[in-house]
């Protein structure tokens, strides 16, 4: 293959050029099209519905993304035209736009593909009375020109995302199982750092790290699984088996990883002075390796081969342990702390050959390929009466859906208000700012804001320079189709200077008609107004404050790490199967403890006076996310137990931590402390070679190992989870007694 070839191939498998192309492709045929026709007037709503349409995209089959075109036509249509009609009207355009933002929000309680649309619908309805604002400047064609003009760009954008979705059905997944791979890679590494046998690190740091990094990988894997739902509805082929196994095998490379068989702090004290530690950090540290070679092989569609040196890394594992084996020392301890390496050098072993299942074809992989069930479970609502269903549950005032969407339809009424109080030229520029930094939480808006503002204002300054510097119409047309792609290729991860380039195409695509560098100041204006209007709604309107809600996104986790523990404890008795029960069990207290990830991120944002349960918060999360290493090490090690006594003292002993857990999550889930820990739980030692029957399987002891280290979490988690139990609401002042 030529060096250029190879170029284009890397180019081809940047994970922003396919949407990016797209975009390109889509504004340079416009600006083409006005140019032929000498309609530069239709410039402007042709690109803003195209955008928008552009911001309603979501990754579907063909099939499912022609359906999703019609019904984005339908609602950017309905929008455009209701706002062309009360515009004229400003106490009916109020009422309408308050009910439609609070309905059109809502639908993010059906799913994301309807939170898309709604959200685009909203933007396309703004888009209009900007458009109609610039008719009214320009003073020709019709004025119902504009939705006319808007939707058309809209389809013409969704005509070519669905020319695309047939031409390269499986792009999107390929980029989403890169992505994921890398992610697997940065948390093996950070996994990896754990177990450096160096006295005096902040192991509690790295464990958060590794937790919020944990609440990454999740939500990558399931970004994937939903792509590959939409794929299999239909016919299966064997690329989409290929990405099917690889997903399957992410989950496994993920519960290897984020399994745990003991404090890496006492392993640090007690093989100080030896290197096996070290052996197992490279392991882990070779396995992200090879993540990241197999990301990068998935990425270009290429073969992927394991080094040699993963499996020398193995070995010199296992002669390390075997060195310690034999080194004369006797007691209960250490042979019971050298048992725990042993089971982690498993795990490390099983972990690296998962990964080189990778690169072996499906008809040589018969335990991938007869993995028990590749059943995926479909979360989306199938009917409109489970639609509507997942609206009602939504419909109170505690829901954080709903406060947002309340939220949102006051902060444009205020800033329709204002605009209409205070006539400004281009007002409506407030309600399109207000729309786009109002976010659900206050550490998200605050972010927002400020790279909002920073990248408006950056926007204004280049399109004033090449308004100065290139004068000529065609090149600023150039420049324009240049800022919006680099709009889409950029904002969803440098959100700052993507603004500027929305801003400097608005910009220059008004000036196709003489206008735009009258935006310049009352864009700056409007997004300084529309700004501190989001900012004050999401502070005094409904404020969802992460701090005070923590106690039910713990119960959350903790109620899930239950369900998984119940689940791993049928498979031992029952024998592993990696089943749907048992993936969505995992699955669900992987995504609970991302959950409280996610909102102990956002509460560390918030206002000091709502994080008097900061400090709390953290330390839960760490140990929330250390039970589930302990759980994923039971279910890295599953394997059908022989029934007895022992057998049924394991599932008593981890009963018993259900039930633990069950007294922490059910109470709090309410507001209410945890309840009592049942007396046989709270045990803090580990079982000792002296306390295992001879003979014992090491799969048992693993298991015994592991609840013990469950069952050392519990009293921890108990207090917690008491310092997060909201206080008492003040009691109304009673009545005065008689004299």
């Amino acid at each position: 293959m030529s060096s250029s070839s190879r170029l284009l191939g890397r180019l081809w498998a940047l994970p922003s050029l396919p949407y990016s192309l797209r975009v390109f492709i889509a504004l340079s045929a416009i600006m083409a099209a006005c140019h032929a026709a000498g309609q530069m007037g239709w410039l402007m709503p042709l690109f803003l519905g195209a955008i928008a349409g552009a911001i309603a995209e979501t990754d579907d089959s063909w099939r499912g993304r022609l359906r999703a075109v019609g019904a984005t036509l339908a609602c950017f249509a309905a929008a455009a035209f209701s706002v062309q009609a009360l515009a004229p009207h400003p106490w009916l355009f109020a009422a309408g736009m308050a009910v439609a933002t609070f309905c059109l929000s809502m639908l993010g309680a059906i799913g994301p593909r309807y939170q898309a649309l709604g959200y685009a619908t909203l933007i396309a309805s703004i888009y209009t009375a900007i458009s109609m604002e610039q008719h009214a400047l320009r003073g020709d064609d019709p004025a119902w020109i504009e939705p006319v003009l808007l939707v058309a760009g809209a389809a013409w954008y969704g005509v070519l995302s669905v020319i695309w979705a047939a031409l390269f059905v499986h792009q999107p997944v390929q980029q989403a199982l890169a992505r994921l791979y890398v992610l697997l890679a940065g948390y093996l590494r950070v996994k990896a750092s754990l177990l450096e046998p160096v006295r005096g690190t902040d192991v509690e740091r790295r464990r958060l790290a590794l937790a919020q990094l944990n609440g990454d990988v999740v939500a990558a894997l399931n970004g994937v699984k939903e792509g590959l739902f939409s794929r299999i509805r239909g016919t299966r082929n064997a690329r989409t088996n290929r990405y099917l196994r690889l997903y399957f095998l992410a989950q496994d490379i993920h519960e290897r990883a984020s399994s745990s068989h003991y404090p890496y702090d006492e392993l640090i004290a007690s093989f100080f002075h030896s290197d096996v530690l070290f052996r197992a950090q490279r392991v882990l540290r070779l396995a992200g390796d090879d993540c990241e070679q197999l990301a990068q092989a998935i990425r270009l569609r290429q073969p992927f081969v394991q080094g040699e040196a993963s499996r020398q890394a193995q070995d010199d594992l296992q002669a390390a342990l075997a060195h310690l084996g034999r080194d004369g020392r006797s007691d209960t301890a250490h042979e019971g702390l050298l048992q725990t390496l042993q089971a982690l050098a498993r795990n490390l072993s099983r972990l690296a050959s998962r990964i080189s299942v990778a690169s072996q074809p499906a008809a040589d992989s018969p335990a991938d390929a007869a993995a028990a069930d590749q059943a995926l479970l479909d979360r989306s609502a199938r009917t409109w009466r489970e639609a509507l269903a997942r609206v009602r549950l939504q419909l109170n005032p505690g829901a954080p859906l709903f406060r947002h969407a309340v939220r949102l339809a006051i902060a444009l009424l205020a800033g329709y208000g204002l605009m209409r109080l205070f006539p400004t030229q281009q007002g409506y520029w407030i309600l399109l700012t207000t729309l786009f930094v109002c976010q659900p939480g206050f550490g998200a808006t605050r972010r927002r804001v400020v790279q909002r503002v920073v990248g408006t204002f950056g926007g204004l300054l280049v399109g004033w320079a090449i308004f100065r510097l290139f004068p000529e119409v065609l090149v600023q047309a150039g420049f324009a189709v240049v800022a919006g792609v680099a709009f889409f290729a950029l904002r969803t991860t440098r959100y700052t200077f993507a603004t500027g380039a929305i801003t400097l195409l608005v910009l220059l695509a008004a000036n196709q008609v003489g206008h735009g560098a009258e935006l310049i100041v009352p864009r700056m204006v409007d997004t300084l107004i529309g700004s501190l209007i989001a900012g004050l709604a999401v502070f005094a309107v409904l404020p969802d404050w992460q701090g005070r809600r923590m106690h039910q996104v713990a119960a959350r986790a903790v109620a899930a790490h239950r369900d998984y523990l119940r689940e791993l404890m049928r498979q031992y008795r029952d024998g592993p199967r990696d089943d749907l029960p048992f993936r969505l069990a995992r699955r669900n207290a992987h995504n609970a403890d991302a959950a409280l990830s996610t909102a102990v991120a956002g509460m560390l944002r918030e206002p000091g006076f709502i994080q008097r349960q900061g400090d709390t918060s953290v330390r839960l999360l760490v140990v929330s996310h250390t039970l589930l290493s302990y759980l994923s090490g039971l279910g890295a090690h599953r394997e059908q137990l022989p029934p007895g006594p022992a057998l049924d003292a394991l599932l008593a002993e981890a009963a018993r931590i259900e039930d633990g857990l069950d007294r922490i999550a059910t109470p709090l889930a309410s507001g209410l402390p945890p309840q009592a820990l049942p007396a046989a739980v709270p045990a803090t030692a580990l079982p000792t070679a002296d306390d295992e029957a001879p003979g014992l399987p090491a799969s048992q002891r693993l298991a015994q190992t592991q609840l013990a280290l469950l069952a050392r979490q519990l009293p921890q988690l108990h207090r917690l989870a008491a310092g997060l139990v909201p206080p008492p609401a003040p009691a109304a002042n009673a009545a005065p007694g008689p004299a």
